[in-house]
């Protein structure tokens, strides 16, 4: 499945990167064909950056506009795993 990253701006303020990981986390509950990952704060730049697996871009939009999630933009993403560098999954 492909992989993307959610890019949204917050405040550094551990209850909003909270708030807003929960929110990326219910997305798998919110739309059929998607699988949160992880997410990632950068208290120095003010973003958060959320990694999903998703049957498309657009399934993806969808979910994370039921899940209220606020997002910059989604972007398609390489994976590759540490343990298996010749294994790389491509969004698209």
């Amino acid at each position: 499945m492909p992989s993307y990253v959610v890019e949204s701006y917050l405040a550094d303020s551990p209850a909003a990167v909270e708030e807003a990981r929960e929110r990326a986390r219910s997305l798998a509950d919110k739309g059929a064909g998607v699988r949160y990952v992880r997410t990632t704060f950068l208290p120095g730049d003010e973003t958060i950056l959320h990694v999903f697996e998703a049957r498309s871009e657009k399934v993806l939009r969808e979910a994370a506009g039921r899940a209220g999630l606020a997002y910059e933009r989604i972007i398609g993403a390489v994976e590759r795993s540490a343990d298996s560098p010749r294994q790389v999954h491509r969004a698209g």
